[in-house]
């Protein structure tokens, strides 16, 4: 429900049309069909997803559903540039780039390239916006995560301010969604998500907002595969 595509069919179609352009154009293409009934990260917003993506890098933070997609598309990317001899191969490679640090310094070198600050990574809070309002919210009752409206998150963080309504629109980078709980977690024993706001107000109609979007039930769902289809 949070994906572009909403429908199997329509994503299968357009992976497939873009594939077969490729293709067309002389380049080796391949395509991924994910799971998004639920965020791959435990996060949204803009310098929230950014501070999130540096904890990645760095090993510090990596969720699951994430991870697996990270290192899926990159396995594919690597053995079709031939870089490496197998899907295998190229994931211990993506594992060893992540767990050497080199992934992480080759991002840091990028940003500086681009005229970011050459110490984002080592000082993120320096350079990131924070909100002003950061509440941690719980269920109003105990139980499992069994669902997400992951659309109705994303209009939650538009509405905080951290996307557009309409053209021109100015963003707020600092508010968002951290912390979010996944399917299958006890929100019994953890909140069920924080939000950054700018404001008392906001971050009042974030935790309702937030609130329908989860459905709370009495036992954990199984948990399902994050790549549902691969298109060669």
């Amino acid at each position: 429900n949070g994906a572009f595509m909403v429908a199997r069919e329509q994503s299968r179609a357009l992976a497939q049309s873009l594939v077969s352009t490729g293709k067309a154009a002389g380049l080796p293409t391949r395509a991924m069909i994910t799971d998004m009934n639920e965020p791959l990260a435990s996060c949204a917003g803009n310098a929230i997803e950014v501070a999130y993506a540096i904890d990645y890098l760095k090993g510090e933070r990596r969720d699951a559903r994430l991870h697996e997609v990270v290192l899926a598309l990159g396995a594919e990317m690597v053995t079709l540039g031939k870089l490496a001899t197998s899907r295998d191969d190229a994931r211990a490679r993506l594992e060893q780039a992540l767990a050497s640090g080199a992934a992480a310094e080759r991002f840091a070198k990028m940003v500086a390239g681009l005229g970011g600050p050459a110490d984002l990574l080592d000082a993120p809070a320096r350079h990131l916006a924070t909100a002003p309002v950061v509440i941690d919210m719980r269920a109003k009752q105990p139980g499992f995560v069994t669902a997400i409206d992951v659309r109705a998150l994303g209009l939650a963080v538009v509405a905080l301010g951290g996307g557009r309504r309409r053209a021109g629109e100015k963003i707020d980078p600092s508010v968002g969604l951290s912390d979010l709980a996944p399917v299958g977690a006890d929100v019994g024993e953890r909140p069920l998500a924080r939000i950054h706001a700018r404001d008392d107000a906001s971050a009042a109609a974030a935790v309702e907002s937030v609130r329908q979007a989860y459905a709370i039930g009495d036992g954990a769902p199984a948990a399902e595969p994050v790549i549902v289809e691969q298109i060669a």
